[in-house]
């Protein structure tokens, strides 16, 4: 499949809807990441210029600006998270390799009102089964830090392997942080995550699985990380 062919695309489950990150997301964007800024702190990169309580507009409009250009290059492909028509967080799937590794990694982030609602492991199964079958895509990783246990349970709960500790990996919360790499490939899901993420909740699986922040969520950084240029690049932290 042509890499350019993968977004924007809109994709839902229910309540649950990743649209392409565009330019009017900018006020719901700064809105939310300002009230969520203590719930995101411990997992955000660490943007000394730009405070997650940044009140101005244009930053997050040249992150958007920024992250679709690259987008429009297959390198990425960054989702605004709606739940129930409402923003709810962002969803992306960057640090795209092409060649003979066909890689990426996924991060992502919630507003707290609406953690513990499945929100997060349903956009997760959506955006990767999109990453496996309909881009072409092999490998899925989400980097997480070992403290951070609400978004690892969403990586286990939908069957991603723990490959290890990457030891001081990204500059978090003022520090060297470690995180734990976890990964998935197109083998391991025929069916789909999304067929495996619903066979889960009917037997049981409890919606507290993304009671957390996120992961770290970088669509412009190849190791998951964010770009420090821009204030929203998302970081698996609270789900």
């Amino acid at each position: 499949m042509n890499r350019r062919q993968g977004w924007p695309v809109t994709l839902g489950e229910g309540p649950v809807e990743l649209r392409p990150l565009r330019l009017r997301d900018a006020t719901a964007l700064r809105d939310t990441r300002a009230r969520n800024a203590e719930w995101l702190r411990p997992w955000e990169p660490t943007y000394p210029e730009m405070p997650l309580r940044s009140t101005g507009l244009s930053p997050y409009v040249a992150m958007i600006q920024a992250i679709r250009r690259e987008a429009r290059q297959g390198l990425s492909m960054p989702w605004s998270v709606y739940y129930e028509n409402r923003f709810v967080g962002q969803l992306s799937v960057g640090g795209i390799v092409w060649g003979s590794a066909r890689s990426a990694q996924v991060g992502y982030w919630i507003d707290s009102a609406h953690a513990g609602r499945g929100i997060t492991p349903t956009a997760v199964a959506l955006a990767v089964d999109h990453a496996f079958f309909k881009v072409g895509l092999h490998r899925i990783e989400a980097n997480i830090r070992p403290e951070n246990r609400a978004s690892r349970r969403v990586a286990t709960k939908l069957g991603f392997r723990d490959e290890g500790v990457r030891r001081r990996q990204l500059h978090i919360d003022g520090a060297w942080r470690d995180h734990i790499c976890y990964a998935l490939t197109a083998e391991e899901v025929p069916d789909g995550l999304l067929h495996r993420w619903r066979l889960g909740r009917a037997s049981g699986t409890p919606p507290e699985s993304d009671s957390g922040p996120g992961s770290p969520l970088g669509p412009q950084d190849p190791n998951g990380g964010g770009d420090p240029r821009h204030p929203a690049s998302p970081s698996p932290g609270p789900n």
